[in-house]
């Protein structure tokens, strides 16, 4: 186990800055600069509403929550999940995990990455997700075992898998 590890960490960093996808921290919007709690920023109405009141369609929904789970409002970000119809969406499900486990939920938290997988096993931000999970939970075997299965399923240099990577090597998991 420790010669992976060390092995691991002498791969080569790819960077995690991207362009307009989720490899990066997403751009702050009204969303996360002017509004407060459970509300997001509409562009038509020029104000903050509640979710499901907005105009905001699926993906933009989806955009609120990456903000507010990177801005560290993670209970904001679930009453944004909330509102997306589709609940079993292995993307929904996967920031279901992600929020749950960063306000301390972690059996919570694997429910839904493991519902995600199960969806879709090639969702490798669940299982990066996961594997932070078990990496900030002090269980590096398991979050190899995800990391590895990323990179088995061709994520091999994807945000996921860098991210993932840098969690193991470093022991601090991403935000976003």
């Amino acid at each position: 186990m420790r010669a992976l590890l060390i092995c691991l960490i002498c791969l080569p960093s790819l960077s995690l800055a991207a362009g307009g996808d989720d490899r990066g921290a997403p751009k702050p919007t009204p969303t996360t600069t002017t509004c407060n709690g459970v509300k997001v920023w509409d562009e038509k109405k020029k104000r903050c509403v509640r979710p499901k009141q907005s105009s905001l369609e699926t993906e933009g929904l989806y955009g609120a929550v990456r903000e507010l789970a990177y801005a560290g409002r993670y209970s904001d970000a679930q009453g944004v999940l909330l509102a997306i119809a589709n609940q079993t969406d292995d993307r929904v499900l996967t920031y279901w995990g992600f929020t749950h486990r960063k306000l301390g939920s972690i059996e919570l938290a694997n429910a839904f990455y493991q519902q995600a997988i199960a969806q879709n096993p090639n969702n490798f931000l669940a299982r990066s997700y996961m594997g932070q999970g078990f990496v900030d939970d002090g269980q590096p075997a398991q979050a190899l075992a995800q990391w590895k299965e990323i990179r088995a399923r061709g994520g091999t240099g994807s945000w996921p898998e860098v991210s993932l990577r840098r969690a193991l090597e470093t022991g601090q998991s991403f935000s976003y």
